[in-house]
């Protein structure tokens, strides 16, 4: 049976195949697959061990209140704000800078919102260019089989973790797709916001739950999204 790892990096190869000579391919680094996923849709479990049948909806039925955390709680240069931008990106596209742990959304040429986020650890970094293939409101979250396997806390939520403030993947999901394929990555909140500025994520682009709300009102499915090479700062 193929592993979930050897699918993703079948996936990913596929993808950069697929869009032949251009430079817009995910990449995928490191030896275990991002924990912070969501899983495979029901329908298609991939080797992993949930029960399609169990598994929680794919939004919250309830839209729990967004928290807020105080600016005095998030380091200055991390916080939402007006900056000015040089990068060649077209208005409405987004673009993550994983080593300044900063995403931006560009909206004229020379200006964007940035946003602190917190990044994957070394060895988990991603680079490369796609597209919000699907948004959700307080998405569940299905740990992968590599993680279930390793950790009880993991392990307690195998047939899925339903949306909600508990919830890792946080108040709301952007999920990127490459050549109309799902490259298995997310930009979402955090019920974590102390992790915003670092890198200690698996893989995902995470942002403060008021911030990935903002931002989620503000783009729509088809929204181009860039992430920049890491030196692994």
């Amino acid at each position: 049976m193929i592993s979930r790892l050897s699918r993703r990096r079948l996936l990913l190869s596929s993808l950069a195949l697929g869009l032949g000579g251009r430079t817009a391919s995910a990449q995928s680094y490191g030896n275990e697959a991002d924990p912070f996923g969501g899983g495979m849709e029901a329908g298609d479990t991939g080797g992993e061990l949930f029960d399609p049948a169990l598994l929680p909806p794919a939004e919250s039925p309830i839209d729990f209140p967004v928290p807020v955390i105080p600016d005095r709680k998030i380091k200055k240069q991390f916080r939402r704000q007006m900056v000015e931008f040089d990068g060649p990106e077209e208005p409405g596209t987004l673009v993550v800078d994983p080593d300044n742990r900063f995403l931006y959304h560009v909206l004229a040429y020379g200006s964007a919102m940035r946003y602190g986020v917190g990044v994957g650890r070394a060895g988990f970094a991603w680079e490369g260019h796609a597209q919000i293939g699907m948004k959700r409101r307080w998405p569940r979250w299905v740990p992968p089989r590599e993680m279930v396997e390793r950790d009880p806390r993991a392990r307690e939520w195998v047939n899925g973790q339903p949306g909600g403030p508990d919830n890792p993947l946080g108040a709301r999901a952007l999920y990127l797709y490459a050549g109309g394929q799902d490259t298995l990555y997310r930009i979402h909140g955090t019920n974590e916001p102390n992790s915003i500025g670092k890198a200690m994520s698996s893989g995902c682009i995470r942002m403060l739950n008021q911030d990935i709300a903002e931002l989620f009102d503000q783009v729509i499915v088809g929204t181009p999204v860039t992430v920049r090479p890491s030196r692994g700062a």
